[in-house]
């Protein structure tokens, strides 16, 4: 099974292994589709064509105890919108596990309601509390205002753990894609803070200030995310050219250090054998392991990105999501 994850060091921008057939065909279907991409639509008709699009792949929503929409205050006044999940009955006396996660799009696209299948099914099968964060997307709010609204949830998340049934000894941060940026960022603002997440669990993120590794070169077409895409998304979202700069954009390399890993929490990165981005997210591994870090990297040679929401099509996924609740519930320390 190609989801199953490889513990080999793949050569940069190489795939290490075929395509999985179900991603293949997926692919294939596709480009006979003739949809026109993402890059080529206004961004509020990517908006809605993303959420329109999201649930088709993904998962059945499995069931929870209980989900409440609420907000978040950020520091500029707004209410960010927010979803909390709950597994089971949670009380001061036994509190419970809790994930802060924050969605992928590109910070264009994608939305709370586009990424409830996942969320529900990290809450129910790793026990834990899930906080699903809406935070502002470009064009209309530009970089760093979806760092803010994440490290404001953060550390609101810390001070209310109590009052919502979490136990704040137990809160871990993760996010795919631009929501794995948001995660990683996030990471380093908790140790900045005095704040001690157990884990940052990172599917394939952005990490790097420019799409140059031999991965971004040698998938730029033909594997769901394009070259195209990316410079689209980021031209919606960066305010200036000089954010890319910045260590909360690029944590692995921006300015040309990126961020000081050194005492965040443990990561658990899972990266895509064919997705562009496949190389920054080993390299932040790296990175992180270079620190003193634990950060385990689990590599699915035959996936593309954003494969944790092709569960429905691609039977193998399951394996991903099944690592990543493991990795939940060890951080955890949930039998």
């Amino acid at each position: 099974m190609s989801a199953v994850p490889s513990s080999d060091n793949p050569t940069p921008g190489l795939p290490s292994a075929p395509l999985d057939p179900q991603v293949a065909q997926l692919l294939e279907l596709i480009a006979r589709a003739k949809r026109p991409p993402i890059n080529a639509l206004d961004p509020e008709d990517a908006k809605i064509a993303y959420e329109k699009s999201a649930p088709i792949l993904d998962i059945s929503p499995p069931a929870v105890h209980t989900t409440e929409d609420l907000h978040v205050p950020a520091r500029d006044g707004h209410a960010i919108p927010a979803r909390l999940y709950t597994p089971r009955e949670a009380s001061w006396a036994e509190p419970l596990p809790l994930l802060v996660y924050f969605h992928g799009g590109g910070f264009t696209v994608g939305s709370v309601s586009s990424h409830d299948a996942l969320c529900r099914l990290l809450c129910s099968q790793a026990d834990c509390m899930v906080l699903s964060v809406d935070y502002r997307l470009g064009p209309q709010w530009r970089f760093p205002t979806a760092v803010n609204d994440a490290f404001d949830a953060l550390h609101w998340i810390f001070a209310q753990a109590g009052r919502l049934g979490a136990d704040p000894a137990r809160i871990a941060l993760g996010g795919d894609s631009a929501g794995g940026t948001l995660a990683a960022a996030s990471a380093v603002e908790a140790r900045n803070a005095g704040l001690a997440p157990v884990l940052q669990m990172l599917l394939y993120p952005g990490t790097c200030a420019r799409q140059d590794t031999p991965s971004h070169r040698a998938l730029a077409e033909g594997y769901l995310l394009t070259a195209g895409m990316i410079r689209w998304f980021f031209s919606q979202y960066l305010d200036q050219e000089a954010s890319r700069d910045d260590w909360r954009f690029a944590p692995l390399d921006g300015g040309g250090t990126g961020a000081d890993v050194r005492n965040v929490c443990p990561a658990w990165i899972a990266v895509a054998g064919y997705d562009p981005l496949h190389d920054e997210g080993v390299a932040y591994g790296a990175k992180l392991r270079a620190a003193g870090v634990p950060a385990t990297l689990a590599n699915y040679p035959g996936m593309i990105h954003d494969f944790f929401k092709l569960g429905r099509f691609v039977p193998a996924v399951a394996q991903a999501h099944a690592d990543a609740v493991a990795a939940l519930r060890t951080a955890f320390d949930q039998p």
